[in-house]
């Protein structure tokens, strides 16, 4: 994610969490990887929000893959660790942890994808809101960020998408 568009896009978060009047009372689950995930985790605690952080891998692993590989990588990582102190214990969760080791040939991002919207849906489908900042490519990859909306619409149509390219 291309640092000189970090301020806009974390603005465009805010506001939508704004429009959707989202406080205390209210969830975000996400992965923690640099960019949009990141932001919003940013913008759900400054809103008081409870956060939780659902992890396709140990901690280690998950941020030498999802968050120093991207664009000024280290001011990413130092953001993740920073938003992770901020977490109550127990709010990052890891999914092999949780669920076991992945079955042969399933994507551990798909597999942590569904894992994020089927936590989501077990607080009522009514309180979901899926927020991506997204370029609207494929480019991610098996589970980023096109099959997680392909997913959400699929099961609820809720999708409210903030098109990285207009920022």
């Amino acid at each position: 994610f291309p640092p000189h568009k970090v301020p806009e896009a974390a603005r465009r978060i805010e506001a939508e969490l704004a429009r959707l009047d989202l406080g205390p009372q209210d969830l975000a689950l996400s992965q923690a990887a640099s960019g949009g995930d990141i932001l919003f985790l940013e913008a759900c605690l400054a809103r008081s929000m409870r956060c939780e952080v659902l992890l396709p891998f140990p901690e280690p692993e998950f941020v030498e893959r999802s968050v120093l590989g991207s664009a000024d990588g280290d001011a990413w990582r130092r953001r993740f660790y920073a938003l992770k102190d901020r977490l109550p214990a127990g709010a990052m969760r890891i999914l092999p942890v949780e669920l076991g080791e992945a079955p042969e040939g399933v994507d551990p991002y798909e597999r942590c994808n569904l894992w994020l919207l089927c936590s989501a849906l077990a607080h009522g489908i009514d309180k979901l809101h899926f927020v991506c900042l997204w370029d609207g490519g494929e480019g991610d990859g098996r589970g980023g960020t096109a099959h997680m909306v392909a997913e959400v619409r699929r099961r609820t149509g809720r999708v409210i998408w903030i098109d990285s390219r207009k920022l």
